[in-house]
């Protein structure tokens, strides 16, 4: 399963996993126990296709970012308090620091939902079984084309 993750870094350290149709795969936070929990505890959900986070990336989110070859989202205004509660209040996420790291995963699938769903679309009506494998080379940069070309063997 491929997954956008929101990672809030800190002495508590989060992050949040929605796969690639905007649904809530797992959240956990953890004190004092850094990247390798981080890069652990993502890997057994699935393959991040982007890492986000709330405000400009540290070297911590750029070292798990490049660990998993995902791309990097990060909005260009640091979230405020408001809108990261907003965005994480439809996920029942109370922890503050799970709710920001929601709210990045939240922010990043936006940004790539009308891409995400224009891929299923066609790809559903090509037959093709891997849409999540699509939608993720559609997050790679690939055209939704040239994605479902490369999955010509999935068709039914």
């Amino acid at each position: 399963m491929h997954l956008i993750v929101g990672i809030d870094t800190g002495k508590t350290v989060a992050y949040a996993c929605l796969n690639l149709d905007g649904k809530l795969v797992r959240s956990s936070h953890a004190s004092s126990l850094g990247q390798e929990w981080l890069i652990d505890s993502i890997g057994r959900l699935g393959v991040p296709s982007v890492i986000a986070c709330d405000r400009q990336p540290n070297d911590i989110v750029r070292k798990i970012c490049a660990a998993f070859n995902a791309k990097l989202y990060y909005p260009q205004k640091e979230m405020g308090i408001d809108e990261k509660r907003e965005m994480a209040k439809p996920f029942g996420i109370s922890n503050p620091h799970e709710r920001d790291a929601c709210a990045a995963a939240v922010k990043a699938y936006k940004a790539y939902t009308n891409k995400l769903r224009q891929a299923e679309r066609i790809a559903r009506e090509g037959k093709v079984r891997e849409i999540d494998s699509i939608k993720a080379k559609v997050i790679e940069k690939y055209s939704i084309e040239e994605a479902i070309s490369n999955k010509e063997a999935n068709r039914r």
